[in-house]
């Protein structure tokens, strides 16, 4: 089932985003995060767009959301997309089913949606490809986390996204 974040989820998603701060250069976070912070950034988020979760069997396995690109007015018609499954989950479809719900109900409100992604990262690739994003940018060494410069390539879906 996909449906909207709730507060009382702000726990099961700080884990979920946790395990990629502290085992992966997926997010360049390097803190962990409380609960407390994910119903702040829910806050944030939601005034942009939906905040979902994927939830089988009573278990959220993987959240998605949409925020601000950037704060200039004149993008105020382009976003930015995130999605994190829990650790394992990937390759069964979910990421797919959560992520192509995000898009649905952001496609007549803002006309570019963009997915940044810490490479080398394959699996988002393919994700992002398979809903329809192109990827428009490539930038070298601008992120450093376990000592190692890490690239981010970003991906853009334009027109009703």
């Amino acid at each position: 089932m996909i449906r909207k974040a709730l507060n009382s989820d702000a726990r099961t998603i700080s884990e979920i985003y946790n395990y990629y701060i502290i085992h992966t250069s997926i997010t360049f976070e390097i803190e962990t995060i409380t609960p407390e912070d994910i119903v702040n950034r829910m806050e944030i988020y939601r005034q942009v767009g939906p905040y979902l979760v994927y939830e089988e069997k009573g278990e959220v396995l993987g959240y998605a959301y949409v925020s601000r690109f950037r704060e200039r007015k004149a993008y105020e018609n382009s976003i930015e997309s995130t999605i994190y499954l829990r650790n394992g989950f990937g390759g069964k479809g979910m990421g797919y089913k959560l992520y192509s719900e995000l898009l649905s109900r952001v496609s007549h409100k803002y006309h570019a949606i963009v997915g940044g992604i810490a490479l080398p990262n394959d699996a988002s690739i393919r994700l992002h490809e398979k809903c329809g994003f192109k990827k428009v940018a490539h930038f070298s060494e601008v992120g450093r986390k376990f000592e190692k410069w890490i690239d981010v390539g970003f991906w853009q879906k334009s027109g009703n996204v």
